[in-house]
C-alpha cells in the first residue's frame, strides 16, 4: 500500500526522521524494540487463544492481552510525532487474512461476543452500536502486523510511525472498547450480577438510543462463566 501525505496522517513529511526521547537510545532495550516486543506477544498470544485448545480461559486471557498491549499504545500515543524517512509508505505486500481468526474467536465467545459500544464519547447524545468482540481482535491484529512488516524490513522509524497512527486512528479506539467489554463481562461473573439478553442485540441492525435498556429478557451471568472459564462450577 503506498500513500502520500495528507492531512488526516500527522507528522508525515519528507523531513528525515530524528528520533528523539527513548526511541533514540541504542541497545535492546530501545522503545522500538519494547515496542515491537509488545506487538509480537499480543499477536502471537491471541492467534494461540483462537486456537481453542483452552476454551475454559478465553475470556480472562483477552483480557490480559488487550490490558498489555493498551500500554504500548499509551506510550506511542504519549510520544512525539514519529516523522519517518520517507514520503511514501513502502509496500508491505497483501494483507494478511484475518477470516480464520476471527471466526475461530467469533466461534469460542459466541455467547456473548456482541456487545454495545458508543464510537466517539466526545460526541453528543451519541447512539450505542452493536461490535463484536471477535472483529475488534482481527482488525487490532491487521494494523499491528502492517506495521510489524516494516519492521522486519528494518524500517524502524516507518514501523514506529505507522502503530503510532493506526493507534490514534483505529487499533486504539477498538482496542479500548474490546477491553471494556471483556472487563464489564468478568465484572457481570465476578460480582454474580445479570447480563441483558444477548439475543436481542443485532449487530446489522441500527440501534435508537434507549434500545439497549429495553431488550427483553435476563440472563445469569452464572449461566455462562463456566464455560468461558470465569468462575468455578458450584457444588
Amino acid at each position: 500500500m503506498t500513500r502520500t501525505a495528507d492531512a488526516t496522517e500527522p507528522g508525515r513529511d519528507t523531513s528525515p526522521v530524528v528520533p528523539a526521547g527513548p526511541a533514540a537510545t541504542d541497545g535492546p532495550d530501545t522503545f522500538a524494540v519494547q515496542i515491537a516486543d509488545q506487538v509480537e506477544s499480543f499477536t502471537v498470544a491471541v492467534s494461540e487463544i483462537a486456537k481453542g485448545d483452552d476454551p475454559d480461559s478465553a475470556v480472562p486471557h483477552l483480557l490480559l492481552q488487550i490490558s498489555q498491549l493498551l500500554l504500548a499504545g499509551g506510550r506511542l500515543g504519549a510520544h512525539e510525532d514519529i516523522v519517518p524517512e520517507e514520503r511514501y509508505e513502502p509496500d508491505t505486500g497483501p494483507e494478511p487474512d484475518m477470516d480464520e481468526l476471527r471466526e475461530r474467536l467469533a466461534e469460542l465467545l459466541a455467547p456473548v461476543d456482541v456487545y454495545s459500544e458508543v464510537f466517539d464519547p466526545y460526541v453528543p447524545r451519541s447512539s450505542p452500536v452493536p461490535c463484536r468482540i471477535s472483529d475488534d481482535f482481527a482488525d487490532i491484529v491487521t494494523d499491528l502486523r502492517h506495521g510489524m512488516a516494516h519492521y522486519r524490513e528494518g524500517r524502524v522509524g516507518e514501523a514506529l510511525w505507522w502503530w503510532q497512527f493506526s493507534y490514534l486512528s483505529n487499533w486504539g479506539p477498538t482496542a479500548g472498547a474490546a477491553l471494556r467489554a471483556l472487563q464489564s463481562l468478568v465484572a457481570h461473573v465476578r460480582l454474580d450480577t445479570p447480563l441483558a439478553d444477548l439475543d436481542g442485540l443485532d449487530i446489522d441492525s441500527d440501534v435508537e438510543d434507549g434500545d439497549l435498556e429495553r431488550q427483553a429478557g435476563r440472563v445469569m451471568a452464572a449461566e455462562i462463566a463456566v464455560p468461558l472459564g470465569l468462575k468455578p462450577p458450584t457444588a
